[in-house]
């Protein structure tokens, strides 16, 4: 039960409810207990005169005194109104207490919903939240499809398996329970047969399902891998058209499809033996008791059952065998909902390496520099940035070159602490970054990557992404600084034209000045831009080149240079080479110098 702490934690919160459920379902069983209990001596009543009971008991203080007092008034309806009219009373008892078992069972499940639902609701939300909280390096290393995987499909695994079963756990064990010790107060000897029986059942049913759990990690990663290869294909169908790849990627889908398809059968094949399994051990056992009980029905000796007495132990043991293949069907879910819960818990629990402090201090503006001293940064013990010293004083932009891998992007991310130095420290205004509020830190900083990513929805949302609440002039003044304002009036729906999924129905020129404006609206005093190196018409290009000069005018800019127009207005240029700073100047400077950066040039990785 260890891996179901999470799901004990959220229930705690409802341990009023949990009390006031099992309660109810006491009651249930209580009520379907009396229904059968009366059965046989009110029948032995009507069928065997001599054992009328004509004195009714002094008083009334256990279960024995109120089935006396019963037994008392059927007696007293047979000598004085007949046995048809004691018979209906027998039936309205009966209904009686049907009717309530039914009642409080519909309550118990009335009070159970809201708390299966709310504790789904909250593993979900935490879920999501942590995916949030998480850096930006733990999904380089995760499959996307994985991850949904993981959020929709092992949620909802954990709903159907684990909280049905923990129902199923704390009902039906109560429900064995109190018909149980009926049974033992019935007849000890019997009760004492059939309790050897039980513990072989339950190793039979642990033996079966002992693999379950390790199949069912097996099944989600699969189904992962299914839903990567899916969303890849969504993502890629162009290039895959192109390349004529649909049998490649097709060839791949379809083994791991097929391979999670032998996996669920042999699920299925194990999940599904859990209740004719325990039917037969159950049968098995019920003519062991017939053989036994009837036994000592026939010996009539001291330790014998009454006839009546081993019709209601029979009664009461067939009640027991319900509960019994419902909890060894609960048992084999749990096995497969727990590797659904691991697969959950090893998102929720992952590192948050990016931490804010305590007590963090406020920031609201943007007054001096950003100072980089001696910045290294590691990621999986391999070294990306090395020893980097580097001052941004405000208003100022500085351009970032080289060649691919060289440590460009991972140097833009550590400013908005998308990552955490290794050693050193970044300085803010003369402040250590890492003793801002996250929130404040990036509430200064706009960011535009290299690859526009918009959301589906309209174009007025994504251009008012960090400030939902922006007025419609706001977001135009903004659309017609990142010259975006002139296609977007040309949609059908201008500003609430819906843009798709990544905005597939806008063309690339398009979504870039769209991410700009986005940028715009915010309006930070510092700008991390990482420059589009995808080609262009040359209409989009300069409405975008347009865009970006005037995103960045009047502002403290960190550019990934991939524009020689860009590089030549930088104020400096930072050459950096498998993580560490080569050269550095101005444009001028640099070409002059004729070391890496010239190469760079020349080679148009700086075009």
């Amino acid at each position: 039960m260890k891996q179901f702490q999470r799901i004990f934690k959220y229930l705690r919160g409802y341990s009023g409810k949990i009390v006031l459920y099992f309660l109810c379902i006491l009651l249930s069983i209580v009520f379907s207990m009396v229904s059968l209990a009366m059965l046989a001596p009110f029948l032995k009543l009507l069928f065997n005169k001599e054992d009328l009971v004509l004195v009714a008991p002094e008083t009334v203080r256990s279960a024995s005194d109120l089935l006396d007092y019963l037994m008392y008034q059927i007696s007293t309806l047979i000598v004085t109104k007949g046995e048809l009219s004691a018979l209906a009373f027998i039936c309205l008892i009966i209904v009686s207490s049907i009717l309530l078992k039914n009642v409080f069972l519909y309550l118990s499940y009335r009070i159970l919903a809201p708390m299966r639902n709310g504790v789904l609701t909250r593993l979900r939300g935490d879920l999501y939240d942590k995916v949030l909280k998480l850096p930006v390096g733990f999904f380089t290393e995760q499959r996307k499809g994985d991850l949904i995987s993981r959020m929709s499909n092992d949620a909802n695994e954990v709903e159907w398996s684990v909280m049905m079963a923990l129902e199923v756990l704390i009902k039906e064990p109560l429900n064995i329970l109190l018909y149980l010790v009926g049974m033992i107060v019935i007849s000890p000897k019997l009760s004492l047969f059939l309790l050897i029986f039980l513990p072989v059942m339950g190793f039979i049913i642990g033996r079966v399902s002992r693999s379950l759990k390790r199949q069912s990690t097996e099944a989600g990663e699969k189904n992962g891998m299914v839903l990567s290869i899916l969303d890849e294909t969504l993502g890629g169908i162009r290039v895959i058209k192109a390349f004529t790849a649909e049998k490649l990627l097709g060839g791949r889908f379809h083994q791991m499809n097929a391979d999670l398809n032998h996996i669920r059968n042999k699920i299925n094949f194990r999940k599904d033996m859990a209740s004719p399994l325990s039917e037969v051990l159950g049968v098995l056992v019920l003519s062991g008791v017939l053989w036994f009980g009837g036994q000592l029905v026939l010996g009539n000796n001291a330790g014998g059952l009454t006839s009546d007495g081993f019709i209601t132990y029979i009664v009461f043991f067939t009640q027991i065998i319900n509960p019994a293949k419902s909890l060894s069907s609960a048992y084999y879910n749990t096995k497969r909902g727990s590797a659904a819960i691991e697969r959950i818990e090893e998102i929720i629990n992952a590192p948050v390496v990016v931490e804010e402090i305590a007590n963090p201090v406020s920031i609201a503006s943007f007054e001096k520099s950003i100072e980089f001293k001696n910045v290294s940064f590691a990621y999986n013990d391999v070294t990306v940035l090395h020893n980097i010293n580097l001052t941004l004083e405000k208003g100022k932009t500085v351009a970032l070159v080289g060649s691919s891998g060289s440590g460009k992007s991972t140097l833009a991310d550590l400013v908005p602490r998308f990552h955490d130095v290794t050693s050193g420290e970044i300085l803010l205004d003369g402040v250590n970054i890492k003793n801002y509020s996250i929130e404040n830190l990036r509430q200064l900083m706009g960011i535009v990557t290299q690859e526009p990513i918009l959301f589906n929805d309209t174009i007025a949302n994504n251009i008012a992404l960090s400030k939902p609440d922006a007025a419609i002039a706001e977001i135009e003044t903004a659309a017609k600084i990142a010259n975006a304002h002139n296609f977007i009036v040309q949609k059908e729906n201008g500003y609430n034209e819906g843009i798709g999924d990544r905005g597939s129905k806008l063309s690339g020129g398009e979504r870039q000045r769209v991410t700009i404006a986005r940028a715009v609206l915010k309006n930070p005093p510092i700008l991390i831009l990482d420059e589009a190196t995808s080609s262009l018409d040359t209409e989009s290009e300069r409405l975008v080149q347009d865009a970006i000069n005037h995103l960045m005018q009047d502002r403290t800019s960190l550019v990934i240079a991939h524009r020689l127009s860009t590089v030549r207005h930088a104020d400096e240029i930072i050459v950096l080479q498998k993580g560490v700073i080569v050269e550095r100047g101005t444009h001028d400077q640099l070409v002059a110098l004729d070391g890496f950066y010239r190469k760079l040039v020349e080679m148009q990785e700086v075009r």
